[in-house]
């Protein structure tokens, strides 16, 4: 088979004039390489095509393939995971991962939880903030947590995400709303436990590879699984293989995982995100439909390899994962 890559670098953003903080989200050129090596190893011929606009412009030159591996992440627009998804939905081209429906619906975290909640499964009581206005009906469960609706890797999320009162809830909103010029979710706060839950499959087939306990180490930003704190993992976070076979809590968070994968049909892999109120009982936060996959750095593979799957098997899962959902659609 003849399978294409799609993927943002970030260094070419960097290069043109994007900051950091702009390109948090992108990926650096050892995943494609590790990608690319791990779908050659399986038979497979690669092709690398870039982000979205260079994609167009092989498609517009007549270029097809049996299918792209789309690890694009999209610059612009509360849609912009959705953006190569679609563009290849105009084509008839097959993708690994979710369509622009979910794609665009996981993003916005306000809109996620909505499913979510009708979906049956728990998640923290919520409100989306399009602007201060919408804070004139007081907010009265404190401690609460703000954090931008459509934003990943912990962006905009600081000690100060943590709100104690009325007057710290505007004080952050107005920040977040002017500095990421989008909406802001804000939600209780839970102090518990945090999780991190992989999947792999679709529907009926989706399973959970295992979860990951998210312990804040001593020197990391307390409280919250922030940027700083991700962005400096090595230093300030254990990522802890927990089992559902003898941690109740465990068994929970991974139960609302999967019903949460299945009810947004989420396809191929990604992870869910909970973490647990003061009773110890897990709750959804959000959903990683686009999940990073450096073998090292992102938390996917490291799931993986904690639970004894090499890269090169999660690799050839996702793919297996797409290649099945297009026999069956035939």
């Amino acid at each position: 088979m003849k399978i294409g890559l799609t993927y943002d670098l970030r260094a070419e953003y960097l290069a043109l004039g994007f900051s950091e903080l702009e390109t948090a989200e992108f990926d650096r050129g050892d995943t494609v390489e590790c990608i690319e090596s791990a779908i050659s190893s399986l038979g497979h011929q690669t092709v690398r095509l870039g982000h979205a606009r260079q994609l167009i412009q092989r498609l517009a030159a007549g270029d097809s393939w049996d299918l792209v591996f789309n690890i694009c992440e999209g610059m612009y627009g509360l849609g912009r995971e959705a953006q190569v998804p679609a563009i290849l939905d105009v084509y008839n081209i097959p993708y690994t991962f979710s369509d622009p429906l979910v794609m665009s619906l996981s993003l916005h975290k306000g809109l996620t939880k909505n499913v979510i909640r009708a979906a049956g499964l728990a998640t923290p009581d919520f409100r989306v903030v399009n602007g201060l206005s919408d804070l004139m009906e007081p907010w009265t469960s404190f401690p609460a947590f703000a954090k931008p609706v459509a934003e990943g890797t912990g962006k905009g999320v600081t000690p100060s995400s943590r709100i104690n009162s009325e007057v710290e809830l505007k004080a952050t909103c107005q920040d977040l709303l002017q500095r990421f010029r989008q909406p802001v979710l804000v939600e209780s706060y839970l102090p518990g436990r945090e999780f991190t839950v992989g999947l792999l499959g679709t529907g009926k087939a989706a399973r959970v590879l295992g979860t990951l306990e998210i312990v804040l180490l001593s020197g990391a930003e307390p409280g919250v699984y922030s940027y700083v704190n991700k962005e400096r993992c090595e230093e300030l976070v254990e990522y802890r293989l927990v089992s559902s076979a003898s941690d109740a809590e465990v068994q929970e968070a991974e139960r609302i995982a999967l019903g949460a994968w299945r009810s947004l049909n989420c396809r191929d892999g990604g992870r869910v995100d909970l973490r647990s109120n003061s009773l110890g009982q897990p709750q959804f936060l959000e959903v990683n439909p686009l999940a990073g996959l450096h073998p090292q750095h992102s938390d996917l593979p490291m799931l993986a390899t904690a639970v004894g799957m090499p890269y090169v098997e999660l690799i050839r899962s996702i793919v297996d994962s797409a290649f099945e959902r297009l026999r069956v659609e035939k």
